[in-house]
């Protein structure tokens, strides 16, 4: 029963306490409002103009997916004397891991940290009370639209900022987490292609929504026409050819087809190299991904799919997290998280088993 009891003690967080105040700063006690007064934060016109390119937004929201659903897990580092080398000793989680902001899902509050990090190279996290040890029990992510900084302006962020200003509110930096991406927020690497995705979309919305007509009536003879009459004649024309299949003209007028098709009313391979620009080439999406097809990428299968999103869209945003929440001011020293991507890509796995148990016929032993 003893035992039971000590394993039971180390899988639970020491009690929360609320976080300390600082002088000059914001009290956690005192002055609470601020962190709840959601209806004036806002995630930054920039940022909102990005979602509005489909690429853009469809690129956030797959690799936002995967952060959400991958789950952290708290280890330390042991030395293996048969290795010879470092390896990973999983341990009972801290409550926080499970859910860091009590009023928010685990996948609600990583998906908007990954957004601050993808628009805008930075996540800021409060720290709303402590345990009895002095590190974090809950926090809570502030949108970085809310946030400015004085020491740093951006867009590339050398190393935490300790002149932190939320809507117009100075905080204490010991009280936030801030997550440094190791690449430029997107609202800052190609406003250029942004802009010209945004300028295509409504030029498409306006050929979309204009009425083209299908023909032009010339007329070849004659006295001109009044812009009435010539109003009269096409309404006249375009009634008779709505309910005839054979059209009769006079010799004073010929009849005129437009070449204009749908795939060039709607910009159809401009929207495309669009989307390969924001969404892959600025969104770090695989183009397929996104419904761009471009030779070899036009199918993929499932579990490379998975893995291609994760390698080269995810992995590096999850590894500034796992990174910045292991630091000595979020945990102990030697204790460390990282998100269980193994989870993640479990069928891939499965399928690498699979594949390895078949036999082989005699035609590849022999290859």
């Amino acid at each position: 029963m003893a035992i039971l009891s000590k394993k039971t003690k180390a899988a639970i967080s020491v009690p929360p306490t609320k976080a300390a105040a600082a002088g000059g700063y914001l009290s956690t006690t005192g002055a609470t409002n601020v962190f709840n007064e959601y209806y004036s934060w806002q995630e930054g016109e920039l940022r909102n103009k990005c979602m509005s390119v489909p690429a853009l937004s469809r690129a956030r929201d797959l690799m936002a997916s995967v952060i959400s659903c991958m789950p952290l897990r708290m280890f330390n580092m042991v030395w293996d004397e048969n290795e010879e080398k470092m390896i990973k000793k999983y341990i009972a989680p801290r409550s926080w891991l499970r859910q860091p902001d009590p009023q928010n899902t685990y996948g609600h509050f990583m998906s908007w940290v990954f957004d601050d990090l993808y628009f805008y190279g930075r996540s800021i996290i409060h720290i709303s009370s402590r345990t009895a040890d002095g590190y974090p029990a809950s926090m809570q992510r502030l949108p970085v639209g809310s946030i400015t900084s004085t020491d740093q302006v951006g867009p590339v962020w050398f190393a935490p900022s300790n002149q932190i200003y939320f809507n117009g509110v100075e905080l204490d930096p010991r009280d936030l987490i801030q997550v440094l991406s190791p690449t430029t927020g997107i609202i800052y690497t190609s406003p250029a292609a942004i802009e010209t995705a945004l300028k295509i979309n409504d030029a498409r919305n306006r050929n979309a929504s204009s009425a083209i007509p299908a023909g032009v009536l010339q007329i070849q003879s004659g006295e001109p026409l009044t812009a009435t009459e010539m109003q009269d004649l096409a309404a006249s024309f375009n009634a008779a050819r709505a309910v005839n299949q054979t059209a009769v003209l006079s010799q004073e007028l010929r009849y005129e087809p437009t070449t204009m098709t749908p795939d060039k009313m709607l910009l159809m391979e401009s929207a495309n190299y669009s989307a390969l620009e924001c969404g892959s080439r600025i969104g770090n999406v695989p183009p397929y991904l996104i419904g761009v097809s471009t030779g070899s990428y036009s199918y993929q299968s499932s579990q490379q799919a998975r893995a291609d999103l994760y390698i080269f869209g995810v992995k590096l945003y999850a590894e500034a997290i796992s990174a910045t929440l292991s630091m000595n001011n979020v945990l102990p020293s030697g204790t460390f998280v990282e998100f269980d991507a193994e989870g993640y890509l479990e069928e891939n796995y499965i399928a690498d088993e699979m594949d390895q148990e078949q036999p082989r016929t005699g035609e590849e032993i022999a290859s």
